[in-house]
């Protein structure tokens, strides 16, 4: 018979006895503060609709790109996992066959995050306590569909189950924004906040960019014919999300690069991708330009700015046309910050209106580029371990490679990543008993003292994400 499925409440902490007991007291400390979720891709109508989650597998296992990659690289398809198609195929439509393929594979994810989080979602958010199998996975299917069905598991509720503050969801530029409208009537509005992404307007490459700009100009009742009035539209939508809520902005691109264009150069390259003439060379440069510019606009209007570049998104191009875009084949690439954002950094590094945070999925820039920057530009400060560094050692390795040159200070604290709701608590939960582990070392050590090391660990997990993402105004002295 299979053990039972516990959760050690020594998880992910220190296996040195003496460090353990004392990350023991230090995680004490965090383990119920209020969750900041500035980094989310939750969507706003989830919340705005509060409808029951409809089944397990629509729950934990479709929306999670962490958990269908997994499958999928033993073999699944995206399809028997539930995932739409773009052309209308079908797949499956049994919720209880796709929880069933979780269950038969569980062994896939030893070793883990997901692991991590699916087994703090199940036994705390959901109460089970048998081990996902062949043989259990009809049971934990009802069991399931029993719990979510209950009022106190519907959106709204577990916004509050959770400890939720505020959430971020991801919007693009275009979004109308009427869910969050809806959500400021039901009293949400300044917890449910959204994010500006402007990504599928600024890559001219992209195969509908021309459609997104027009929507653009729809949108913010602007004519985006011309560069200027490109420009005009980001800066009413800008404002459209600040009116909203919107604290950040979010930045997805292959390089970092913020080089500045001449305003000329950049009107006469903007009017040659409206026609379809624009080169590669083009998107590229172009890309840096509107990074160089959306600095600019933060300056202004004060919304935090997030830059995660590195990573080649749909890396299958035949399942991004049969799935779409994060279907978990995005691959990281090395990057490169210290030339790229310079341009950005002399213009806007020391502005005091002025706040970006960092996120890579290269590790080797920790201690090289990012921590060197952020310990320098009071205008930075490095994004939490993200996307596929979220685990266990690849926070101890941030830990490792950031602290000593950056401190603590020049970071924002831990904020998830991630499309399944009910798997944030777990994200926040492990990230609390990392840092708790890495501050316990310090202690034993001698080289803070306990007090000091809790006072920390407060700050990482709560004071230093608020404060990270607080809207910022030229009259804000640097912090």
């Amino acid at each position: 018979m299979p053990s039972p499925l516990v959760l050690h409440p020594d998880r992910a902490l220190p296996s040195d006895p003496v460090q353990r007991g004392i990350a023991r007291t230090i995680y004490e400390q965090t383990r119920g503060l209020p969750l900041v979720c500035m980094h989310g891709h939750v969507e706003a109508s989830v919340f705005a609709d509060d409808e029951a989650f409809p089944d397990p597998a629509a729950l934990l296992i479709t929306p999670d790109h962490y958990v269908t990659r997994m499958l999928v690289s033993q073999g699944l398809r995206l399809e028997d996992l539930g995932v739409p198609s773009e052309d209308g195929r079908t797949v499956e439509g049994d919720p209880r066959a796709i929880w069933r393929r979780l269950c038969e594979s569980w062994h896939l994810f030893r070793g883990t995050p997901s692991r991590f989080w699916l087994e703090h979602e199940l036994v705390e958010v959901f109460g089970v306590d048998e081990q996902p199998s062949a043989d259990s996975a009809d049971r934990l299917f009802d069991a399931l569909s029993a719990r979510i069905a209950e009022a106190g598991f519907r959106p709204r509720a577990l916004l509050d189950r959770f400890g939720i503050e505020v959430i971020s969801t991801t919007d693009p530029a275009t979004s109308p924004l009427a869910e969050h409208r809806r959500l400021a009537e039901q009293g949400l509005g300044a917890r449910v906040v959204p994010t500006f992404r402007p990504d599928a307007v600024v890559h001219v490459d992209r195969p509908q960019w021309q459609a997104d700009v027009a929507e653009l100009g729809r949108v913010a009742d602007t004519d985006t014919s011309t560069y200027e009035g490109f420009l005009a539209a980001l800066r009413a939508r800008r404002q459209a999300f600040i009116e909203a809520g919107g604290l950040a902005t979010d930045h997805g691109h292959l390089s970092a690069d913020t080089t500045p264009l001449p305003r000329a150069e950049a009107a006469a390259l903007y009017a040659r991708a409206l026609t379809g003439e624009a080169t590669a060379e083009d998107a590229a440069a172009f890309a840096a330009h509107m990074l160089h510019e959306m600095a600019g606009m933060s300056r202004d209007d004060g919304l935090v700015m997030q830059i995660h570049p590195g990573v080649l998104r749909d890396h299958h191009s035949g399942m991004h046309a049969l799935h779409g875009a994060d279907r978990g084949f995005d691959i990281p690439v090395a990057a490169e910050f210290t030339r790229s954002l310079r341009p950005m950094l002399e213009d806007f590094g020391h502005d005091p209106g002025f706040r970006v945070i960092l996120f890579t999925v290269d590790e080797t820039v920790y201690s090289r580029e990012l921590a060197p920057i952020a310990g320098a530009y009071p205008a930075v400060r490095l994004g939490a371990p993200w996307w596929f560094l979220d685990s266990p050692d690849g926070m101890r390795r941030f830990r490792d490679a950031a602290t000593e040159t950056a401190g603590f200070y020049n970071t924002s604290g831990f904020v998830d990543d991630t499309r399944a709701f009910a798997s944030i608590p777990a994200r926040h939960d492990l990230a609390r008993r990392i840092d708790a582990g890495y501050l316990a070392r310090l202690v034993a050590e001698h080289r803070l003292g306990e007090d000091e090391a809790v006072e920390t660990a407060v700050d990482l997990a709560y004071n230093l994400p608020r404060k990270a993402y607080a809207r910022r105004t030229a009259a804000v002295a640097t912090s």
